[in-house]
């Protein structure tokens, strides 16, 4: 059984890669949800926040979400919610987005590969962080 702390712990993350900072937060979404069914509906919240020193712009993501019955789905895009953001120093964007499952526990990690205004291009790291519906919990 998990506690309160472990459990918030489990579902969120926050990782800097290049001075780039990525804070996640999933959230159980019961009436969205059908466990008889098998749908289990989650929605997730990013912070990505440029700590460095020059502005940079989010070109695309790369996830991978992994359910508990162990089957991965990957997931590419541009940008993020119809966006690349470009953020100053110092600036963070922040969006929310859902994943639905057919098994009421897995976890989502990914990557956001991007651009410095003088070019340099680099992937940043989305940490693991847990889906977890919770009756789980109990």
């Amino acid at each position: 059984m998990l506690d309160h702390e472990a459990m918030l712990r489990s579902v969120s993350s926050d990782t800097l890669t290049h001075n780039i900072r990525v804070r996640t937060e999933s959230r159980y979404v019961p009436e969205l949800s059908d466990p008889r069914n098998r749908h289990y509906f989650f929605t997730y919240t990013i912070w990505i926040t440029n700590e460095g020193k020059e502005p940079v712009r989010l070109l695309t993501r790369s996830w991978r979400i992994t359910e508990g019955t162990g089957r991965v789905r990957r997931v590419r895009g541009s940008g993020v919610k119809g966006k690349q953001p470009r953020l100053e120093p110092d600036e963070t964007f922040t969006y929310t987005s859902a994943s639905p499952l057919s098994f009421p526990i897995g976890h989502m990690c990914g990557r956001y590969h991007m651009v410095c205004d003088g070019g340099e291009l680099f992937d940043v790291v989305i940490g693991e962080f847990l889906l977890l519906a919770p009756p789980l919990l109990n």
